[in-house]
């Protein structure tokens, strides 16, 4: 009877359903003037697609700085309220990762301070941020003028392997969280524990984060999750052998899966120039799909930044330089912002009739995982 409870409506159902609410976008319509120099068409692209960025190191980097204003400008970080205008973006995952080291009970109250430094600079910058759940929020927030600020990716061990955490921390806003580094989802791959802990993020409509995961662990979840994937910081393996960027085999099963590959906006895993960001994001395209392939900046994380990609201001310069390449404008606008918006919404619908058919998780992991 569990089993059946688990089985929630098949991906064609899914999309279906996502049709019916608007989630799958109308006929593109074109923005820029095709006659135009690269640069001015990506920002009247991005003006009506804006940015919808993976990943942010922001909270982190914020904890260090004595004072700051993100609205005036703040030079001491790469994001702040002007930049983010100035490179259109429109929404963006704000990481609650910790360092290494920090796990059990320190790695979840971590995490709460975390959010709660979240919810205190979104509050204090009410002209230029807002908080978001949803892919309507997203959408209502930059037609406010505002960012919407989505909460996660956080790590596994946020969680202290308890599923009422889980719960807790999305009812406190969490939308992503990164399955690895804990004993449930390791190099071995999922537990019947991390299994149900998956479960449980589909019931709820917490995106699975898989970026640095081992490939047991991505197999399994893309062959459980009923929901979307992400990869917040995966670029293509083919191209720059690091080991958080995704192998030709992977690519395509995640295009399958209709999940999104978030491609990082850095030297170490893309190259050292805006050019080579570009050669991987031609390439997920080519193998994952154009619906499967977004972007993620990856700022205030700690990392170098390819040559012209330096701060969040800086998308137009990526835009211009794939329009050279001949991107169309409707596969850029799936790049830019639709990709994400789609994945956030089918997340949606999927919580929704997972919730109609199982009630939430009374499972441990003693009793899973012995």
């Amino acid at each position: 009877m569990a089993d059946l409870q688990d089985e929630l409506h098949p991906p064609a159902e899914v999309g279906e359903l996502a049709q019916l609410f608007g989630a799958v976008p109308e006929l593109y319509t074109p923005v820029s003037d095709p006659d135009a120099e690269p640069l001015e068409r990506a920002r009247a692209l991005l003006a009506a697609h804006p940015v919808a960025d993976g990943y942010s190191g922001l909270p982190w980097a914020l904890r260090h700085l004595p004072w700051f204003d993100l609205e005036l400008g703040e030079s001491a970080v790469d994001t702040d309220v002007p930049r983010l205008r100035e490179g259109h973006v429109g929404a963006l995952l704000w990481s609650l990762h910790l360092p290494e080291g920090l796990d059990g009970d320190r790695a979840v109250g971590a995490t709460l301070e975390q959010l709660d430094l979240v919810k205190t600079v979104v509050r204090n910058h009410p002209e230029g941020l807002r908080l978001a759940r949803t892919a309507g929020q997203t959408t209502d927030a930059h037609h406010c003028g505002r960012v919407a600020v989505l909460l996660g990716p956080a790590g596994a061990a946020a969680l202290g392997d308890s599923l009422g955490i889980l719960r807790s921390l999305h009812a406190l806003g969490l939308r992503a969280l990164t399955l690895s580094g804990v004993s449930w989802a390791s190099e071995a791959g999922l537990t019947r524990f991390g299994e149900e802990v998956l479960r449980e993020m589909n019931r709820l409509g917490v995106l699975a984060d898989l970026s640095g995961a081992s490939g047991d662990t991505i197999r399994r979840v893309l062959a459980v999750s009923k929901a979307p994937v992400l990869f917040t910081r995966s670029a293509a393996r083919a191209l720059r052998p690091h080991p958080a960027n995704l192998p030709d085999d992977l690519l395509t099963e995640l295009g399958a899966a209709k999940g999104l590959c978030m491609v990082p906006l850095t030297a170490e895993q893309t190259g050292p120039t805006v050019r080579d960001v570009a050669d991987h994001l031609d390439h997920v395209r080519e193998v994952a799909g154009v619906e499967c392939v977004g972007l993620s900046g990856t700022y205030d994380a700690g990392t170098a930044h390819p040559q012209e990609l330096g701060d969040a201001s800086c998308y137009p310069h990526l835009v211009a330089e794939l329009l050279r390449r001949g991107w169309a404008e409707a596969d850029l606008a799936l790049l830019t912002w639709g990709n994400v918006q789609r994945v956030l919404r089918e997340s949606d619908f999927t919580a929704r009739a997972a919730q109609q058919r199982r009630e939430p998780s009374t499972a441990k992991i003693a009793d899973l995982d012995g």
